[in-house]
């Protein structure tokens, strides 16, 4: 079904902007531009919502201040929209107020979501949720003032690893480019999303690698981490963001995840390869994401998930 925010935004009075749980730049970005876009379009603030704690190299984004974290449960939304979420499930609690909206819009890349909007807007092909924003922007005519230009720049520059990963295209450069020009600056945010860390994350990430073990003659590499970990270190959800890339960039890796006890009976996984389907192995478990990069919760412990995990990626390698 074709979908014309213009007509649906228009008719709506209460918006609500969805990111997905542990959210990472693609899905912080796309919903903070979103917002400046609405804002400055329409004249409407719409309320934003983060479903677990914002990380600390994100919370420049403009209007990221503006998100909350908890909502009235009883609140009825004309129009509730989904950024980066890849199944609905991934906004948590917030599913209700998607559930009872009027509208629901669904915004996304990632090739596992099954549309599960009143309209959908993926496009599996880009590099981000940040890109497909852009690619609807400039096809309809919203002009893309500097705020916004600052969080679409920000969410496909982290989706693509900073220009690194296979996702990055011709057309990602042609859009960040044009993003430059209408005020991102590329240096400030390198610098804010991937050299500002505190020394605790470091040396939390340190720790996980240093713990690391490998298998199949170095082909798959893994760490584990339990809640003891995490509490050494006060760590919060977003400190094991990028050590699955960490362990993925040894030469001898094919396959590289990253396992983190919820409880004793659930386990989050991080998972990314070179050559492998990671979003196969993951779904398997209810999860998804990209071929390279994927996730998935999985209902059993640390060590009985790494088992069925490792056992899932032999088959693949």
């Amino acid at each position: 079904m074709n979908c014309n925010l213009d007509d649906i935004i228009k008719s709506s009075k209460k918006i609500l902007l969805l990111s997905h749980v542990n959210p990472d730049g693609d899905t912080l970005g796309s919903m903070c531009a979103m917002y400046s876009m609405i804002y400055n379009r329409f004249k409407i603030k719409a309320d934003m919502n983060v479903v677990s704690n914002i990380p600390y190299n994100y919370k420049f984004l403009p209007n990221i201040n503006l998100a909350e974290r908890y909502f009235d449960q009883s609140l009825v939304y004309d129009l509730v929209i989904t950024l980066d979420v890849a199944s609905i499930e991934r906004v948590r609690d917030s599913e209700i107020f998607f559930n009872k909206a009027k509208v629901r819009v669904n915004i996304d890349h990632h090739k596992t979501n099954p549309g599960f909007g009143d309209y959908n807007i993926i496009e599996p092909d880009s590099s981000s949720t940040g890109e497909v924003l852009f690619n609807y922007f400039k096809e309809h005519g919203w002009k893309i003032d500097k705020d916004s230009a600052i969080c679409l720049y920000t969410a496909i520059m982290t989706d693509t690893g900073n220009f690194r990963f296979e996702n990055t295209s011709a057309n990602v450069f042609r859009a960040v480019a044009e993003l430059v020009e209408a005020g991102a600056d590329p240096n400030r945010l390198y610098k804010l999303c991937y050299e500002t860390k505190t020394k605790n994350l470091v040396m939390f990430q340190n720790y996980c690698v240093n713990k690391a073990e490998f298998k199949n003659d170095n082909k798959i590499a893994y760490t584990t981490v339990y809640k003891k970990d995490l509490e050494k270190f006060s760590a919060g959800d977003d400190y094991t963001d990028g050590i699955a890339e960490t362990l993925r960039a040894i030469d001898s890796t094919e396959v590289s995840f990253v396992v983190k006890e919820v409880d004793s009976k659930t386990t989050k996984v991080s998972m990314r390869s070179k050559h492998i389907d990671c979003a196969k192995i993951c779904s398997v478990y209810g999860g998804g994401g990209h071929t390279f990069a994927a996730g998935c919760t999985m209902k059993y412990g640390i060590k009985e998930s790494v088992e069925k995990l490792l056992k899932e990626i032999e088959r693949e390698i």
